[in-house]
């Protein structure tokens, strides 16, 4: 019995039947707006233009798109550069429901965020002598999940400016919504683009594999390669890390990639692939009042290794893809600094030699970048996986059995997290099983325990089994001898049954769970069949229920 099953088809229509004529539904679901930021000389950076124009963004949101859209003075970006950022949504906004059906079927590293924005930039910088500063300066932003609309759309619009944005937001309107588990060939200025979505989330111990960063990004890690155990335990116990940046491009996607190192677990820190000292959070994360906080943050002002000097993570990239060293924090003290990691960070798990070996061998042999890129990949994902597998298993004891979930009882309780009680099954059931690093993995779970990705792991399976339960209870009901119960049965109880049984299933539709099909319907017989034969005031009262 899988409470997950149902085809994509169907899946398709609910997501598209809910608001199929509302304008710019379709849009909505792929793109949040397109934004156009130009350099005013009295103003500074300057929305230009928002597209669809009843997009409504609050005057914060539209202050902190056009600070992160434009590199800093510090990074010297002349042509085309492209990079990304990640802001806080206003308090407020409220998410749509398509994001909810998404999100539903998407493993939980791919989901739409409920409150942040994702912002996609191409920023163009060319010497015109007809402007006063002697640059023509304009960024082109996606708010969106999907980049690859960028690099599609970007040089198009710099040719034929506003247009051209209004013709491409028209054909995305006219798109399908993104459902998991579906290939789509979407027509885009002239070209199809074929977009293949992930795998839906299924019922196993872990989510389907997913691409983790794009090759580029992966490229990135070979400047730290022989660090990539300390990095890769850093983001897993979600410690701050400053990643200070020779350009926007590099910065975000170095943080993208670090975030992404440990899929499939999902990242529940805060991350910003691109931060400036006038973000709204900077007062938030520059304060010394308090120890730092959950985040990722890259930078490319240098201004940063003075204000962030009391971190206990800084990583300083250069501009050549030299090896770094691990340096002490006490030598972080001007700006000028050397490219190093400083953090006296010592790892619990021993790094893997060989593969460090075989890596940089490739280097040296000038293997191509998709297969060290491959290697990396697999490395990473099978360190992540031993790690979490103990835990997927050791929270699937956790769940009553299904014998024990009846039709006139509430379901039983999920046990409760026993961590000791855990780290007594590493003995016979650990990484050991699967990993052949060697190091002190209790020890690395013991502090996992206390970072916010435990919470965030912890909280979405316990919320996912509750469903479940929730699923086979449901199932349950429908396969008893409901008309058989009601026999010997006073009215009163017959009322308790249909009220709590409504409730139910309103919350099962609420939560969009997937029940066996034909479940609600037979309840709902159930249901009016019951009603029927109470008496007319009954009828009347359950009725308008």
């Amino acid at each position: 019995m899988n409470p997950f099953e149902g085809s994509v088809s169907s899946r398709l229509e609910e997501t598209e039947e809910a608001d199929s004529r509302c304008r710019w539904a379709r849009f909505s679901s792929w793109l949040e707006c397109v934004c156009v930021v130009t350099f005013d000389l009295e103003l500074g950076q300057a929305l230009e233009l928002v597209y669809p124009q009843d997009v409504k963004l609050t005057e914060k949101e539209k202050t902190s798109i056009c600070y992160l859209s434009f590199p800093d003075s510090y990074s010297g970006c002349l042509g085309d550069t492209q990079f990304s950022f990640r802001m806080r949504q206003s308090v407020g906004r409220r998410g749509s429901r398509d994001g909810d059906v998404y999100n539903r079927d998407a493993p939980v590293t791919l989901q739409k965020e409920v409150s942040h924005f994702f912002g996609y930039v191409y920023f163009r910088q060319v010497k015109d002598v007809s402007v006063k500063r002697g640059y023509f300066q304009k960024s082109l932003v996606l708010l969106t999940l999907f980049h690859s609309l960028l690099q599609i759309i970007a040089p198009e619009y710099f040719e034929k400016l506003e247009p051209c944005l209004e013709t491409v937001c028209n054909e995305i309107d006219q798109w399908p919504k993104p459902v998991p588990g579906m290939t789509l060939n979407l027509p885009v200025m002239g070209v199809i683009l074929q977009v293949i979505f992930f795998p839906i989330r299924n019922t196993n111990l872990l989510p389907a594999p997913t691409v983790l960063p794009t090759i580029h990004e992966l490229d990135l890690f070979f400047s730290m390669l022989i660090h990539l155990q300390m990095l890769w335990e850093l983001v897993l116990l979600g410690e701050p890390l400053i990643i200070i940046a020779p350009s926007p491009t590099v910065s975000s996607e170095t943080v993208l990639a670090l975030v992404s190192s440990i899929c499939p677990l999902k990242f529940c820190c805060d991350f910003r692939p691109y931060f400036t000292i006038h973000d709204s959070e900077f007062r938030e994360y520059t304060t010394r009042t308090q120890a730092p906080p959950s985040v990722v943050l890259g930078v490319t002002n240098p201004f940063f290794i003075k204000t962030f000097q009391s971190w206990p993570h800084i990583i300083r990239l250069g501009d050549l893809p030299k090896q770094v060293k691990v340096k002490k924090l006490v030598k972080l003290k001007t700006l000028d600094t050397k490219p190093g990691i400083y953090s006296a960070y010592k790892t619990f798990v021993h790094k893997d030699k060989i593969l460090i070996k075989r890596l940089l061998k490739g280097i040296q042999r000038k293997r191509p970048s998709e297969v060290q890129s491959a290697i990396l990949r697999r490395h990473l994902l099978e360190v992540t996986q031993s790690f979490i597998i103990p835990l997927e298993r050791y929270m699937a004891s956790l769940m009553p059995l299904q014998r024990s979930v009846t039709a006139w009882k509430t379901p039983p309780q999920i046990r409760p997290f026993n961590q000791d009680e855990f780290m007594a099954t590493l003995d016979h059931s650990g990484p050991q099983l699967t990993s052949m690093l060697k190091g002190d993995w209790m020890g690395l779970y013991r502090k996992f325990f206390r970072s916010p990705n435990f919470d965030g792991w912890y909280r979405q399976r316990h919320k996912e089994m509750s469903q479940k339960l929730e699923c086979l209870h449901l199932e349950v009901i429908c396969d008893a001898d409901l008309m058989g119960w009601t026999k010997d049965k006073s009215e009163v109880e017959i009322v308790d049954v249909v009220l709590k049984l409504r409730e139910k299933m309103t919350k099962a539709r609420q939560q969009q769970l997937h029940v066996r099909d034909g479940v609600m319907d037979k309840l709902e017989t159930f249901i009016e069949s019951i009603i029927s034969s109470l008496p007319e005031d009954l009828q009347t009262l359950l009725n308008t229920e």
